[in-house]
């Protein structure tokens, strides 16, 4: 693939954040290949997933567990593994 080079300078720049926040406006969860389902039946509402998730992807309301905002959610499994319930699973997404 070809780069005009005389457009490089309207080009995003990809090692820095240039505008803080703006994760919220792209939809990061569409290449996952597992996805998170939550079993509010053992769920204790400890918080402990949504300490370590790294997308902010645990939604919370009340200080518990509201749901998953899969939207941003990479499948990465670090919520299912630090659940001291096993209310997290991962499954095929």
């Amino acid at each position: 693939m070809m780069v005009n080079m005389a457009d490089h300078n309207s080009m995003i720049v990809g090692d820095r954040v240039i505008e803080p926040g703006n994760s919220e406006k792209f939809q990061t969860g569409d290449w996952r290949s597992q996805v998170p389902v939550l079993d509010k039946e053992k769920c204790i509402d400890c918080l402990t997933c949504w300490i370590f998730c790294p997308d902010d992807s645990i939604l919370t309301k009340d200080g518990k567990i509201a749901g998953l905002k899969l939207s941003h959610c990479k499948g990465c499994g670090i919520c299912a593994k630090v659940c001291p319930k096993d209310a997290i699973t991962m499954k095929g997404d």
